[in-house]
């Protein structure tokens, strides 16, 4: 019930997020496109996350790669180039224009990746040289093959935190709201936790990864 007797519906309802105000608790969730060629944002995506904003409402962008290493999906975003960073802008400020609040999503998707997505054709770096098992719909049909990951070195993991530092600095010039938003997911490259369990990273790298 509110404070009129009228029944509030709560996920219609308001909510304090911090220093933001949102109108209601609907959410627009990360959702991987594929649609960004060359890893540039497209005009198009103007119309799309426009057409998703209502005043006072959170969207969080799709899956933004931190630099030309964090690629593991055709034609996804990144924000590591004036370019990328140019191209994200009239993009959110279409969202702000309605009054929305817009969260980017940065990543590096570690290794779940493959030569062909490396620059040179290098090996995916991640925490781990153990490789991932290929993707496979239920029908059988293969979706992705993972190559073999190339461990960091200790001495690389600073390059890395500076990855997401330069992403998130170049996600605040874009226009975006706050902070943003960086992905948590088993086997991308952040999730430097499961070097624990696997027992492949000594405890110097792990206290520098926990930078991130």
């Amino acid at each position: 019930m509110g404070s009129n007797g009228e029944n509030v519906i709560p996920l219609l309802s308001p909510y304090t997020m911090g220093n933001f105000l949102l109108s209601h608790r609907v959410v627009l969730a990360p959702l991987t496109r594929q649609r960004s060629y060359g890893n540039v944002p497209q005009q198009h995506a103007v119309l799309y996350y426009s057409q998703r904003t209502t005043k006072g409402g959170l969207l969080i962008a799709e899956a933004t790669g931190v630099s030309d290493t964090s690629q593991g999906y055709p034609d996804t975003p990144g924000i590591w180039t004036k370019e990328q960073v140019e191209a994200w802008k009239p993009i959110v400020d279409a969202v702000h224009a309605k009054g929305g609040i817009f969260f980017c999503q940065i990543w590096n998707v570690g290794r779940v990746s493959n030569y062909g997505f490396q620059p040179n054709g290098q090996a995916p770096i991640s925490s781990t040289d153990k490789g991932l098992a290929p993707q496979v719909r239920v029908s059988g049909v293969p979706v992705a093959d993972f190559s073999p990951p190339r461990r960091l070195k200790i001495e690389e993991i600073p390059h890395i935190v500076n990855d997401f530092r330069i992403a998130a600095r170049n996600a605040i010039e874009a226009g975006n709201s706050l902070f943003p938003q960086c992905t948590y997911v088993q086997s991308l490259l952040i999730t430097f936790s499961r070097a624990i369990i696997s027992n492949k990273v000594n405890n110097e790298s792990m206290n520098q990864a926990y930078l991130l």
